[in-house]
Parts: C-alpha cells; sequence; structure tokens
C-alpha cells in the first residue's frame, strides 16, 4: 500500500522528534531542515502532531516541539489511521461520474480490509524505535545538534 505525502512527512518528522535528546525543542524550521522538506508541509504536519496529542510545542522565540509520552508509545499504524485521508483505497470515482459497479461492491471491501491489514501490521512498530545512529547522525549534524538514541528496555 501506498501512503499519501502527508503521511510521509509526519511520519518523518515524528521520527526526528523522537530521536531528538530527551527535552529538546526543535523548531519546525530545524525539523524542515532535517527531513527535507519544505517549511509549509511540515508546519501543517507538525499542527495535526499536535492536535493528536502526540506532540507537545512551546510558543515564543525559544519555543519548539518535542515528541511527548504518547508520541513515544505510539505506532506506525496507529498514526497512518489518523493521517489516511483517503476514504476509499479503490478509486471508484471518475472525473465525471461514480463508477456504475460501487453499490456492493466486492473489491472495496476487499481493499479496505486490505488496508486494515496493512495498519494492523504496522500496530507492531513504535516510532520512536525507528531512528538509527547511522541514519540520524549526519540529520542532526546538519541542523546542530547530537541525536539521542533509545534503547528498547528505555522506551516503556
Amino acid at each position: 500500500m501506498k501512503i499519501n505525502a502527508f503521511a510521509d512527512v509526519s511520519l518523518r518528522a515524528i521520527m526526528v522528534l523522537a530521536a531528538a535528546p530527551e527535552g529538546t525543542l526543535l523548531t519546525t524550521q530545524a525539523v524542515a531542515d532535517a527531513v527535507g522538506t519544505p517549511y509549509n508541509h511540515v508546519s501543517k504536519a507538525m499542527v495535526r502532531l499536535r492536535a493528536l496529542g502526540f506532540i507537545d510545542v512551546e510558543r515564543g522565540r525559544l519555543g519548539g516541539s518535542r515528541l511527548n509520552e504518547a508520541g513515544r508509545k505510539a505506532t506506525v499504524g496507529e498514526l497512518l489511521r489518523h493521517l489516511d485521508s483517503r476514504q476509499d483505497p479503490a478509486e471508484c470515482q471518475s472525473p465525471t461520474k461514480a463508477c456504475p459497479l460501487i453499490n456492493e461492491c466486492g473489491l472495496r471491501h476487499a481493499m479496505n480490509k486490505a488496508r486494515e491489514a496493512f495498519y494492523r501490521e504496522l500496530d507492531t512498530v513504535v516510532i520512536s524505535s525507528l531512528p538509527h545512529a547511522r541514519q540520524m547522525i549526519p540529520v542532526f549534524q546538519s541542523i546542530g545538534l547530537k541525536p539521542e538514541f533509545r534503547t528498547p528496555a528505555t522506551l516503556s
């Protein structure tokens, strides 16, 4: 399955926050630079992550965002369920009209079951366990920080 661009940016942003040293506030610009994505896209992702309760935000000149306890425990499947804006995984609409087979369509039902199976598999992956040193050290060096990596024992 393919995730939408907004979910991709949101996952990358939360992974950067997960690797940040405990208590470190990262500006949206720093996160945007770290993930190589335009500020406007990351800004929208940060607003959504805050609304979902995965990050805390402090405003002001010295403000920024950090992953909170809910964010540390969040799974990829959980986050994708919140961010997947596609109502129908089978594109059952054309520019001119709905598919004539749309009523009681077995394909739509099968695609929805497959999407949920995809999410269930990703429910086993805790987002904060994904960043690793080889991946994040160059990213954090580019924005002037040293990443922090938690062992599975410290994630509990």
